[in-house]
């Protein structure tokens, strides 16, 4: 019972000997990927028709996740040209989608 417990401790404790030692700070905060980080390759891969690229930040989040940052950007990104452009919101994400105005 004794080996079980030192055997666990040993998976779980960090530091411990015979552990791979934790990648440094830069490392993981390079790897680590927010949704709306996500949400913008994603998106900007679609336009580059990259499928590689595209895949790659779909692996990022979850698909709902990725869907939640897809709409936020689409968001912004109609409420940014509709002030540019003096506009209503409406009027811009019709024309982007080539929709008769309302």
């Amino acid at each position: 019972m004794i080996d079980m417990l030192s055997s666990l401790r040993k998976a779980v404790s960090p530091g411990r000997k015979g552990e791979r030692p934790a990648p440094p700070r830069e490392e993981r905060q390079r790897k680590q990927h927010n949704l709306f980080d996500a949400a913008a390759t994603y998106v900007s891969a679609c336009v580059d028709d990259d499928h590689d690229r595209m895949d790659e930040a779909s692996g990022w989040v979850s698909p709902e996740a990725l869907s939640f940052g897809v709409n936020e950007l689409a968001c912004r990104a109609v409420t940014a040209l509709a002030r540019e452009t003096g506009q209503s919101p409406q009027t811009v994400a019709r024309t982007l989608l080539g929709l008769p105005a309302d």
